[in-house]
């Protein structure tokens, strides 16, 4: 008992850095890297750029369901449409602004999320996965099916969101700047007490609750925060595509994501974050690779578009497999690391 008491008591060790410092120079890095970006890149490498924080965002929600609190859930992309349309709706029938947009969607999804996180409460492993199945199918359906609302497979189209006369530059600032804001956040989160109940459920849920956890209180708010950060990507890439439609939001691209965190690594933030940009950007290095090995007249659509879930199943595989800790673990050996550490568990 003591022994597990002390665990959530305890500061959680680091998941990849020997120090804070060293911590706290990272994401100084990270933060001065975000920033430079418009000044050396072009528009395309611009686009890139939000298209990989608005993924980072939508990974590291994730990562917080999936590898800290172990619940999986394969309907991730359904919740970035309930943000999406959630914050369209609400600018095209209010004219909010855009940081009230992102809060709209934050709080719509966050409740979705609450309510399909209901069956995490007695069921776990493939049948949870099932249920996440189910959520996913539910609200593409009413996606879709909701014309009057959604606009069906038309869906709702934006006007340009131009930030203090920036226009795509200003809109890349605030798309990084809460890409870095919500992964220090999660990052953060673990260092609580409720971050910490997370580990501990994944751990073993029927020792949390001796330990006085309240589990269905922990598992429904992993849910719901995983569920708030796909809510926020979902109205930052409604902005960002000026086009909300169905299509944007199958079962293709929930498993994206999953494999996005298994990629990088469950369990670590940095992990979501190298996850995020390999994925985003893999399809951009696989085009490169076929244009230079069949020639800059070969039909990247018609090559990449069967290709892609295969591609993403396959390194799911590949890297649990070869690999289950994904990059994070391949970067932590590289600095010389013996073993990947979760934040407060130790492993």
């Amino acid at each position: 008992m003591n022994q597990h008491t002390s665990f959530l008591r305890k500061k959680p060790k680091l998941d990849i850095f020997a120090n804070p410092n060293a911590e706290l120079v990272f994401w100084c890095i990270f933060a001065v890297g975000l920033m430079m970006v418009p000044v050396f890149g072009s528009a395309y490498f611009l686009y890139m750029a939000c298209l990989v924080c608005i993924n980072l965002v939508a990974t590291v929600g994730l990562n917080i369901t999936v590898g800290y609190a172990g619940l999986l859930s394969i309907g991730h992309s359904a919740f970035l449409g309930v943000g999406a349309y959630a914050s369209a709706l609400a600018f095209l029938h209010m004219g909010t602004p855009l940081a009230l947009n992102i809060v709209i969607g934050a709080v719509s999804a966050f409740s979705v999320g609450l309510v399909f996180g209901l069956p995490a409460l007695r069921i776990k492993g493939v049948h949870l996965a099932i249920a996440t199945l189910a959520a996913q199918y539910s609200l593409y359906f009413i996606f879709q099916q909701w014309t009057s609302v959604t606009g069906g497979d038309r869906g709702l189209s934006l006007p340009k969101t131009d930030i203090l006369g920036m226009g795509d530059t200003g809109f890349y600032y605030v798309v990084a700047f809460v890409a870095l804001i919500t992964s220090i956040a999660a990052r953060n989160l673990f260092r609580t007490r409720i971050g910490r109940s997370f580990i501990a459920v994944r751990e073993k849920d029927y020792a949390a609750q001796v330990l006085g956890i309240n589990v269905v209180g922990v598992k429904l708010m992993a849910f719901g925060i995983g569920a708030a950060y796909a809510g926020i990507a979902g109205a930052l890439l409604a902005a960002f595509l000026r086009i909300v439609n169905p299509d944007q939001f199958t079962l293709t691209s929930s498993v994206f994501f999953l494999a996005a965190v298994v990629v990088g690594g469950r369990g670590s933030i940095l992990g979501a974050m190298l996850g995020a940009v390999f994925m985003t950007l893999m399809p951009e290095i696989l085009r490169e690779g076929i244009s230079f090995a069949m020639g800059p007249e070969a039909d990247m659509a018609s090559v990449l578009s069967p290709l892609r879930e295969i591609i993403f199943g396959a390194l799911i595989v590949g890297f649990l497999i070869f690999e289950p800790r994904g990059l994070v673990g391949i970067v932590r050996r590289i600095m010389g690391h013996r073993e990947v550490v979760d934040a407060g568990t130790g492993h």
